[in-house]
């Protein structure tokens, strides 16, 4: 895949429903969990990119497909409790400024262990930015594989997770279930 290549989609199923992986030359470009119709989902990825993501297809895009098999394999190794870290290449370009300092930080969070918002502010250089870090977790294009689930209000309230509680809680409780 060149820079001109068109990114490419797969879906992955998981227990917390279907995972949209959209991939570019440079790597994952988003990651998350949908419920719902894929259209809406792959519009969303187009206005973002300003270019619509096309099936997978390792034929045409080898790096590519190899970065969503690779994502999917250490998802399902995540789900069966057996990977603690994700190592894969990420395309931070729908990314910027204070938001990448919270998500890079987020991904600081030990596994199984949760931060509060302002944790994670004063972890990204800016104390007062909690709010900020809210926003960050809500838009990020990168959910499990940068784990926002593990932060949590500073009453120790789970909070929304893009309006999915219970997903939050789910993954909470599987990391917490492999014992730390």
């Amino acid at each position: 895949m060149t820079s001109q290549d068109p990114p490419r989609y797969r879906v992955h199923p998981s227990p917390i429903g279907d995972i949209l992986i959209v991939t570019t030359a440079d790597g994952i470009v988003s990651l998350h969990p949908f419920d719902g119709p894929l259209h809406p989902e792959l519009e969303r990825a187009a206005l973002q990119l300003r270019a619509l993501p096309l099936p997978d297809d390792p034929a045409a895009d080898p790096d590519g497909a190899a970065a969503a098999d690779a994502a999917a394999a250490q998802l399902d190794e995540y789900f069966d409790g057996e990977r603690r870290e994700f190592d894969l290449r990420l395309d931070w370009r729908l990314v910027r400024g204070f938001t990448r300092a919270a998500l890079e930080a987020v991904r600081d969070i030990p596994y199984g262990e949760t931060a509060g918002y302002g944790e994670v502010a004063i972890a990204a250089g800016s104390p007062r930015a909690a709010r900020a870090v809210g926003t960050a977790c809500a838009t990020t294009p990168f959910s499990i594989v940068v784990p926002v689930h593990r932060v949590v209000r500073s009453d120790g309230s789970l909070g929304e997770y893009g309006g999915h509680p219970h997903v939050k809680r789910y993954l909470i409780d599987l990391e917490q279930a492999q014992g730390v």
